[in-house]
């Protein structure tokens, strides 16, 4: 029987402002977060909000914030914030490489 790798823990949540109807967004950001990762991921939770809010943390370390960063991430860039503090190790390929 082959062993699979051991799944991750880390923790990524999405907090989007509900008023601002971004739940769509912050699920597909889910989805590419849990795509990528696969088993590197502990979790990756949807945090409804207000106020314009859309901030992603990692471990409790925000990673993106709209209001400071401006705007939405390049789920490019979003990844490989992810990464750097989930599972600095890991390559993404051809989101690492400059064009």
């Amino acid at each position: 029987m082959t062993e699979l790798p051991e799944a991750g823990t880390a923790r990524v949540a999405i907090e989007y402002c509900t008023q601002c109807r971004w739940l769509l967004r912050a699920g597909w950001m889910a989805q590419e977060l849990l795509s990528t990762f696969a088993t590197e991921l502990g979790e990756v939770a949807l945090v409804p909000g207000e106020g314009g809010v859309f901030r992603v943390t990692v471990d409790g370390q925000q990673v993106w914030d709209r209001k400071v960063d401006g705007g939405f991430p390049d789920i490019a860039v979003l990844k490989q914030r992810v990464r750097d503090i989930a599972v600095p190790e890991r390559d993404l390929g051809h989101v690492d490489r400059k064009h």
